[in-house]
């Protein structure tokens, strides 16, 4: 009877203990997930979303996306510093990145378009058809939803000074539109980024370069879709877009 009652006091000793270290290795367990979460959000991959329809068809307002930040080397935050790039950027890449001051629309926003062209690359629009380096650019992917439109607006008068040296002469007759203009040549360092939705797309034509450490990343899969525009109750459960889950992005 002693012997019993004297286990069941250490048993009563000991609860304490056991429920404490229990609690700090779920404490612990929660720390180590939490800072892995920031590496690889930080470093690895992050996920967006799409919220305007300047990328159609190719990605629709309602797309989720996973997005490579390791491709063209992630920044340390708070420095200046980037890691290593696993691939330069290209032509045709697909890239998410902040964008420049003047086409800044609020904080924290970060916009989707394709690069077209690199840095030194002399880039023309006629009629709506794109032409880099002297030749035209074949783009299955582009979308003319308006192509009887042809607006003029001040915003792309920015392309005055980026005039190719052969044309300098023409800068003050100089008036693009939307769907003519050129021919410019790419800054340094810079990149021209279009959407593929072309008359519905504000981008390099209207604000400019893209400093090429402002990429974040290219995205690498559709994770999850859903139709924004049906008005219909819980649109995130009943209107999903099945065929695009897990699709990858070109």
């Amino acid at each position: 009877m002693a012997a019993r009652d004297k286990q069941r006091g250490k048993k009563q000793v000991e609860e304490p203990g056991s429920f404490g270290r229990w609690a700090w290795e779920w404490a612990k367990s929660i720390a180590v997930a939490f800072v892995l979460f920031l590496v690889v959000r930080t470093f690895v991959v992050e996920a967006f979303q799409i919220p305007t329809g300047s990328m159609e068809n190719t990605l629709l307002v309602g797309d989720f996306l996973l997005v490579n930040k390791m491709v063209y080397g992630a920044e340390i935050p708070g420095t200046s510093v980037r890691l290593p790039a696993i691939d330069p950027p290209e032509h045709g890449d697909i890239v998410v990145f902040e964008p420049p001051p003047r086409a800044r629309q609020a904080e924290n926003t970060n916009y989707v378009k394709r690069i077209v062209g690199l840095s030194g690359d002399t880039l023309q629009m006629v009629d709506g058809a794109l032409y880099r380096n002297g030749g035209p650019v074949p783009e299955p992917y582009a979308v003319h939803k308006r192509p009887f439109e042809d607006p003029r607006s001040p915003q792309f008068d920015w392309q005055r000074s980026h005039l190719q040296a052969a044309n300098e002469r023409r800068s003050q007759e100089y008036r693009p539109t939307r769907d003519n203009w050129g021919p410019i040549v790419v800054s340094p360092d810079s990149l021209f980024v279009m959407g593929d939705n072309r008359d519905n797309s504000e981008d390099s034509r209207y604000w400019g370069f893209v400093p090429a450490d402002a990429v974040k990343g290219r995205p690498l899969i559709i994770y999850y879709s859903y139709d924004r525009n049906r008005m219909v109750p819980f649109p995130w459960i009943t209107e999903i877009r099945w065929d695009r889950l897990l699709s990858s992005i070109r």
